[in-house]
C-alpha cells in the first residue's frame, strides 16, 4: 500500500511543483476522475486488490487536503 505514494510523481509534471493552494484532483493526471475509475476496477481482481484499495485511499486523502482548503 506504501507504493501508491508514487503516483504524487505526476506533480511533477506540473509548474510549479507544489502550490499550497491547488487541488489535486481532477488537476494532475494521476489524480484524475478517469485514474481513479481505473482505481475502482483494480479493487475486482484478488491480484490487484491492495493496489487498488492503497491508490483509493491515496485520493480520499488528497480529497480532504482539497476540503479543508
Amino acid at each position: 500500500m506504501l507504493a501508491a505514494i508514487f503516483i504524487d510523481l505526476d506533480h511533477l509534471l506540473a509548474t510549479p511543483i507544489f502550490d499550497s493552494n491547488r487541488c489535486s484532483i481532477g488537476f494532475h493526471p494521476l489524480h484524475s476522475y478517469y485514474a481513479m475509475g481505473f482505481y475502482v476496477v483494480l479493487l475486482f481482481p484478488k491480484a490487484t486488490r491492495v493496489i487498488g484499495v492503497g491508490l483509493l485511499l491515496h485520493i480520499l486523502a488528497d480529497s480532504l487536503d482539497c476540503l479543508l482548503m
